[in-house]
């Protein structure tokens, strides 16, 4: 069987962050005027008060303490509380084609590669601008790549399910290198108004350069074995679709935005992940001792250090398990790349790593990875 590597990585990180102190007077600010604007209703019991965020409650939430966005102005006005996006005409290329291009040209350089060495794009993210024509399809085109490209989503797993596509395609000779491009604009599906949720998700974008081991030019991570697995579950949802206008009655906007039960989430989930990278770890005789490092999806801290832990049987040091997601928050599918781009240039050759990301569906996936 054909050895395959992950040359090359790329990061597209926007230029505006907002803070936890910057979000919450914002949240707090339309708490106060739907108080007030509901004074007599909440008085007569028959609206209930909204209760004002702090920084305190998010970081000890999440362990969040800020996020990039493709937009603040638009997020941080209680009026407003979304990104504004200036709509951008069919002959221009997309914000989400226009992140993938960043962090996929940042990756080529990684690897020492150019287009004309790829023959084929997966953009792998939680959602996308549009149904068709394909964002992998127009960034394929203004990458100037030869060959195919398709989108699919996995929601927060889709990093680890596009990796296994593309090593699937390049062992059995359908391209001799894939870019896996993962474009999150997460603060547009996320509802800003709801405390449980309005601090979790950041924008950003990922890439990463799959191609035979035996091509590799400068480096990088052979993948030893991937795995994926998908259970149903309603705990994670977003309703968002074509079908909305159509729906009879209407759906409320905040229903097709991001929802989640967390507490059913955290219960389900940690077990199903730390499961996951155990068998798939001990399938490839690997102890989990013997794994240098954890990069994985930055959506908790909680669930993090719990999975690491029950991995592991001990807890993790910071750089065993790096966390990001207090500068970034959760940048779905994004997430565990980020991590794995920032923290794996002092591994040496022969150490393991774990790429492992895990969402709604439920949805998990597991690379591993030894250093070359």
């Amino acid at each position: 069987m054909k050895r395959v590597a992950i040359t090359g990585s790329g990061l597209f990180t926007p230029a505006e962050s907002i803070s936890n102190d910057e979000l919450v007077v914002a949240f707090n600010q339309y708490v106060d005027n739907f108080n007030a604007r509901n004074a007599d209703a909440i008085a007569a019991g028959t609206v209930q008060p909204l209760a004002h965020s702090s920084s305190e409650f998010i970081v000890k939430a999440s362990g969040i303490h800020s996020r990039f966005v493709v937009n603040k102005s638009g997020i941080l006005d209680p009026e407003v509380m979304r990104p504004q996006i200036p709509r951008r005409g069919n002959d221009e290329p997309s914000i989400l084609a226009e992140m993938g291009m960043a962090a996929a040209r940042q990756a080529l350089e990684r690897a020492g590669r150019k287009p004309e060495d790829v023959d084929a794009v997966i953009v792998a993210c939680s959602n996308l601008a549009r149904p068709y024509p394909a964002i992998a399809v127009e960034l394929q085109h203004y990458l100037g790549i030869k060959g195919f490209a398709y989108d699919m989503n996995v929601a927060c797993a889709s990093a680890t399910f596009g990796i296994q596509a593309a090593v699937d395609s390049v062992r059995n000779g359908n391209a001799r290198a894939v870019l896996v491009v993962c474009p999150e604009i997460c603060s547009g599906h996320l509802n800003f108004r709801n405390r449980d949720c309005h601090f979790i998700f950041g924008d950003a974008a990922t890439a990463v350069l799959i191609e035979p081991l035996e091509n590799a030019v400068n480096g990088g991570f052979e993948i030893l074995g991937t795995r994926l697995q998908t259970s149903y579950s309603n705990n994670i949802r977003n309703n968002f679709g074509f079908l909305n206008a159509s729906e009879q009655p209407p759906r409320e906007w905040n229903d097709v935005l991001f929802n989640q039960e967390g507490r059913k989430v955290f219960k389900e989930v940690v077990p199903m992940v730390s499961e996951q990278i155990t068998s798939h770890l001990g399938d490839l005789g690997i102890e989990p001792s013997g794994v240098s490092r954890f990069w994985l999806h930055q959506a908790n801290l909680s669930m993090n250090q719990f999975i690491s832990r029950k991995v592991l049987g001990r807890e993790p040091d910071e750089k065993e398990a790096p966390v990001i997601l207090n500068e970034y928050a959760n940048t779905s599918s994004a997430g565990s790349v980020i991590a794995f781009h920032k923290h794996h240039e002092d591994l040496k050759t022969g150490d393991i790593g774990v790429l492992c990301a895990f969402g709604a569906g439920y949805s998990a996936g597991s690379v591993i990875l030894r250093r070359l």
